[in-house]
């Protein structure tokens, strides 16, 4: 496991923003505040796993939201929440279509 961290401010605002008007937008964007994660070997994407306290197993299980936008270089890029198989927040995944690292989260309308 790499180095576990809270989530910085663009992540946070980036999460907030697609968790808005999903079903669990309340229990979800409350979790947010005291999460931590761990930065995925993704070359730099900026992809994140959840970290759970607890010690029950985890998997993936459904995408919660995905958009896309184009990064500062013109890079399209695809960002998706994931849910584990219990409904908790898993992955923050980001994949730039060249695999190029990321540069800045996008400003988006809510």
């Amino acid at each position: 496991m790499g180095i576990v961290r809270g989530l910085k401010d663009d992540e946070r605002t980036l999460l907030a923003k697609l968790i808005a008007g999903k079903p669990q937008e309340m229990r979800l964007l409350g979790s947010l505040a005291d999460a931590l994660v761990e930065e995925m070997d993704d070359g730099g994407m900026g992809s994140l796993r959840f970290y759970a306290s607890d010690a029950r197993s985890r998997r993936l299980g459904e995408q919660l939201a995905k958009r896309e936008f184009v990064d500062i270089d013109g890079i399209p890029v695809m960002v998706a929440i994931n849910l584990d198989d219990h409904g908790d927040l898993y992955e923050l995944d980001i994949w730039k279509v060249d695999f190029s690292p990321f540069n800045r989260f996008p400003i988006m309308a809510s």
